[in-house]
């Protein structure tokens, strides 16, 4: 398989605190891939620091072949990374529909790079939101039929969903812009058990149509589930990684993050 990303000895660091220690991670195209661990971690961090959020201290990150590592975000985004961040960071007071043509029109990993200059253009986004506008109608379709909540209410403004709903708008938004490889964190976090296998099922779908996903997830069972390979981050140090079934047969893993 092709390699699509490659981490090597990536270092983070908050002032003296380490957040990031030699993370070397590499990811095929295609994969879905989990990196599971505990608060503080590292783990959000770690997708950051891929996006263009956060530029590490030390290391390289190559994406297809081409460094990326010290690249802004919105770079980044533009070389085919989507990043759905934690915690949603939707545009509450906007539709459904317009927060989805704004994942489209700015490739939604960058938004919180360009939330100023976002705000000046709000009343271009219908003339201006894709130029391809045969992917983006791909795009759209693809979106509700694995959220067909999201059509029911794509005029509804998007605070007023349910924190489930509002869930598969971040990542739908997130895969309007046609990613080569999608960054999700933590998309379970703070939903009903309901909701989460619903959440992904979609995740998986998406791994089906094709796009490489790098998923990091606090809910090891969820992870471990869909993942195809696991990273376990502890400490800001990859301290065990395989496929899932390998994973599932380690002690530490079962007691720990499995409850078994």
């Amino acid at each position: 398989m092709k390699h699509l990303l490659e981490m090597k000895k990536i270092y983070h660091y908050y002032g003296k605190a380490r957040a990031l220690e030699e993370i070397n991670l590499t990811i095929e195209e295609g994969a879905l891939d989990a990196v599971i661990g505990p608060n503080g971690a590292g783990k959000s961090t770690l997708l950051r620091v891929i996006s263009g959020l956060e530029e590490p201290d030390r290391g390289k990150i190559v994406f297809l072949g081409e460094r990326i590592d010290g690249l802004k975000a919105h770079k980044v985004t533009k070389k085919g990374i989507s990043h759905c961040p934690e915690r949603r960071r939707l545009f509450y007071d906007m539709t459904v529909e317009d927060n989805l043509k704004m994942g489209a029109y700015i490739h939604s990993g960058s938004f919180l790079v360009w939330i100023e200059r976002i705000i000046k253009f709000i009343f271009f986004i219908h003339s201006t939101v894709q130029k391809d506008k045969t992917i983006y109608k791909k795009q759209l379709e693809f979106m509700f039929e694995i959220f067909p909540r999201l059509k029911e209410r794509r005029k509804q403004r998007a605070g007023t969903l349910s924190g489930g709903e509002q869930q598969m708008l971040a990542i739908a938004r997130s895969f309007m812009s046609n990613p080569k490889l999608l960054l999700l964190d933590e998309p379970s976090l703070g939903l009903a058990p309901k909701v989460k296998k619903k959440i992904f099922e979609a995740i998986e779908k998406i791994k089906g149509e094709g796009t490489t996903t790098l998923l990091v997830e606090q809910d090891a069972v969820l992870a471990m589930e869909v993942g195809e390979n696991i990273h376990l981050l502890e400490e800001g140090k990859i301290e065990m990684r395989g496929t899932s079934e390998q994973l599932k047969k380690e002690p530490r893993i079962k007691k720990i993050y499995l409850g078994i």
